[in-house]
C-alpha cells in the first residue's frame, strides 16, 4: 500500500531553506576573515561543509527524487534536464570554491565564489520549487529515507 506524500514539497522547501543557512554560515566565515591556521581551517570547515551538503541535495534529487517527478509527471523531462544542468554548473562553482578554500585565497576571491554559487543557486532552487512542489506534494510514492530524497539536510 503507498502511503500519499504530502510533506515532500514542503520538505524540499525546508532543505533549501537549510542549505541557504550554510551558505550564509559560510559567508560570514569569509567575512569575519582573521588570519593563521585557526582562521583558515574554520573557513575550510565552513565552505567545505556547504559544498558537500549542497553536493549531497543534488546527488539525492538526481538519484531518487527526479524518478518520482517523472513517474507523477513524465512531461517534466525537460525541466529535469534543466536541473540537472544546474547541478553539474553547481558542481564546478563549488569544485572552484573548495580549492580557494584550501589554498588560503584571500578574501575577496572567495566571496566572489560564494556570491557566483549563491547566484546560481538561488535561480534553480526557485526554479525548482515553482516547477516540483506541486507535483511532489500531489504524487503517490511509497515512504521514502528522506536523505535519500533530498540530502544530508533532510
Amino acid at each position: 500500500m503507498s502511503q500519499r506524500v504530502v510533506a515532500w514539497g514542503r520538505e524540499l522547501r525546508e532543505v533549501h531553506k537549510r542549505l541557504r543557512d550554510a551558505l550564509g554560515l559560510a559567508r560570514s566565515a569569509v567575512e569575519a576573515g582573521g588570519s593563521g591556521p585557526t582562521a583558515a581551517r574554520d573557513l575550510q570547515l565552513y565552505c567545505v561543509g556547504f559544498c558537500a551538503a549542497l553536493t549531497g541535495h543534488h546527488r539525492s534529487e538526481d538519484a531518487t527524487l527526479f524518478d518520482v517527478v517523472l513517474a507523477a509527471e513524465p512531461d517534466l523531462a525537460p525541466v529535469i534536464a534543466d536541473l540537472k544542468r544546474d547541478h553539474s554548473m553547481l558542481d564546478h562553482l563549488l569544485g572552484g570554491l573548495e580549492r580557494a578554500a584550501r589554498s588560503g585565497a584571500e578574501q575577496g576571491e572567495l566571496l566572489r565564489h560564494l556570491d557566483g554559487i549563491e547566484a546560481v543557486m538561488e535561480t534553480h532552487f526557485r526554479f525548482e520549487e515553482k516547477k516540483l512542489v506541486e507535483v511532489l506534494d500531489a504524487a503517490d510514492h511509497p515512504a521514502a529515507d528522506r536523505q535519500k530524497m533530498l540530502g544530508p539536510l533532510a
